[in-house]
This record gives C-alpha cells, structure tokens and sequence, in this order.
C-alpha cells in the first residue's frame, strides 16, 4: 500500500492510497502522522486503519483525486512530517551498500590491500560486511551516521533542490528512507518506507573526509509515497540526470534492500534508536539507509538547472527535484 499526503481542492490537507495515478482518499485524517498516531495509540496496523476508514465513510467522503493533476499544481506534499518541523529529524548512515564502498573509497585514496593501509572508508565498509548482519535479536557493528538537519530541509516531490551558495558542488544519493513515529511510550514505530534523494556536498567531502558532516548539511527530498510495510529483500530502478531540456544525460540502475547492503535493516534501525535522545514522544525521524549509486563517481557535475530523477516504480511515480542555488546573507552574529 503506498499512502500520500495532498492539499486537496478546498486548500485542505488529506491523506489517501496511490492506486496506478489515482488517489483514493482516507476520510478522518488530515495527516499521515495523524494516522500513524492513532495506529500506534490502538496497537493496530495502519492498513487495519486504512481499511477500516474506507468501511465506515458515506459515499460522499469517498472521493477520488488525479495525481498527476496534484503533482502539476504542487499539492503534492512530504509522505510524513511533523506539526513542527524542529520535531522531524533527518539522518542517515553510510557505507551500507555492496558496492558503495567503491565511489567513497575513491575519494579519500586508492585500496592498497593490506588492512592497516585501507583507507577509514574502507575500513568501515568492511567492518559491516563482517558484522553488519546479526542474528535476529541481536545486535551487529555500528554503521557510519550522520544529521542532515530537521524537517524543513525535506523537499517534495516535483520541489526545487536547493544547495547554498557556498556548497562546492550538489550531487544525488538514491536512497531507501525508513519512516518513524515515536509514540508515546517513548519507543519507535516504523509507518514504512520511501525512495528518496539523500544529497550531498561531494566536492567538499572528497577534500577532506572529516568534513562528511559539512556535506550532509544539505536539503534533501522524499518520494510521494511512503510504502507501508515490510521492504523487499531486492528493490530495482534508475537514477537518472536530466538537463535542462528534460533530456536524460546520465542514467544507472539503483538497486536496495538487504540483498544489497551489508547490514540489515533491522541492525542500522538498533543503531540509530538506541540513544534515548532519539525516542522523544511524538517525534518523527527520516533515516536514510546508504545508497551505491553516484553520478558524482562517473563524474558527472550537475548544474542549477537540471534535475535529478529517481525511478523505483515499487514506490509509485518517479521522484524528480530540480537542482537550484540558493543565495544565503553571511550570519551577523551578535553578542548580548
């Protein structure tokens, strides 16, 4: 099942289920977080809620919306957000992927093979394929991590991607986000997945890999749809850079699920979730899984202008952001 949220035709918010490119709408909600709420507070799954909403509404609360036409008019909004965007956290972790060892590695020095002369990026890449998949219940070696920022860094699908002025350089990262609430006994509830655009200062990483927490510091944009439920072990699609005349000048297949990583997914939640810091009540959190796709590692640079799509029909309509320059004034810091 993939749940969206839209502003429907009286500029008010909704939810509904993405069949094909029609949008069936789920009466009593006015929010995924609304709907994950009430699931958590009635120990039930949300397509229990789902399905049950569909039951009990009259025939004229059952209405259904043209995707497309939401999508070209920009109502389509986030899969998942917070009231308050300070209470959405944006994360992630990497070198999670067989394979994606090859693009960092690439940029901080050469393999040599000898274990003490790998690089930290290596180390850590192999570190995970040694112990990233523990047995059920048990917890495995920790990933890398990283903040990307709160919940108004997260753009929609068909919304500008911004990067400041001072970014060297703004590149796609084609990633599996996982989805969570918090409830209020403090423990993380996953609502599901969605594809999205982690982005990233590649340039400035590449300089220096202590400054891979200056580089994630960046916008970043999710798929319409969250998918609700459990991720298939093998997810499919493309990652594609398109010009400025939509025509596409870079493409790759972009493969997830944990047929493709080195840990589980089970094992990169634990690791995330097991700071008390983040299992606040009420929370939301977007955490992004590691991707083993770059165009920045084919060398390809993308331009204010041209866009980034990512294509996983698991997950609906592709995700597409135009890449733009946003012009920030130097911070005036004063002393009181």
């Amino acid at each position: 099942m993939l749940l969206v949220q839209f502003i429907d035709d009286a500029d008010q918010r909704r939810i509904g289920v993405l069949e094909h490119l029609t949008i069936r709408a789920i009466p009593g909600y006015g929010s995924n977080y609304e709907l994950a709420q009430a699931a958590i507070r009635q120990q039930c799954g949300i397509a229990t809620l789902v399905a049950a909403g569909f039951a009990s509404a009259c025939d004229d609360a059952l209405r259904e919306y043209d995707y497309p036409t939401l999508l070209s008019q920009s109502k389509i909004l986030v899969p998942l957000d917070h009231p308050d965007a300070a209470h959405c956290l944006v994360t992630g972790t990497g070198l999670t992927h067989l394979g994606s060892a090859d693009g960092r590695n690439a940029m901080h020095s050469k393999i040599a093979g000898a274990m003490d002369e790998l690089t930290d990026s290596m180390k850590m890449f192999r570190l995970g394929v040694e112990g990233g998949k523990p047995l059920k219940g048990q917890s495995g070696v920790q990933p890398e991590w990283f903040y990307k920022g709160d919940g108004s860094i997260v753009c929609a699908n068909g919304q500008p991607l911004t990067m400041p002025d001072f970014a060297l350089d703004g590149g796609e990262e084609p990633e599996v986000a996982g989805l969570y609430v918090i409830g209020d006994d403090a423990r993380p509830y996953r609502v599901g997945f969605a594809i999205g655009n982690e982005f990233s200062d590649h340039l400035t990483e590449r300089e220096n890999y202590l400054y891979l927490a200056h580089s994630k510091l960046r916008a970043c944009a999710l798929s319409s749809a969250i998918l609700v439920g459990e991720l298939p072990a093998h997810v499919e699609g493309f990652s594609r850079i398109l010009d400025q005349n939509q025509v596409v000048r870079w493409e790759k297949p972009f493969v997830s699920g944990e047929h493709n990583m080195s840990h589980t997914i089970d094992n990169l939640e634990y690791h995330h979730f097991k700071y008390p810091l983040f299992n606040r009540v009420g929370d939301v959190h977007i955490h992004f899984f590691g991707t083993a796709t770059l165009s920045f590692s084919d060398g390809i640079r993308v331009l204010p202008g041209e866009s980034f799509e990512i294509d996983v029909p698991l997950f609906g309509p592709p995700l597409r952001n135009k890449l733009a320059v946003q012009v920030l004034a130097h911070p005036v810091i004063t002393s009181l």
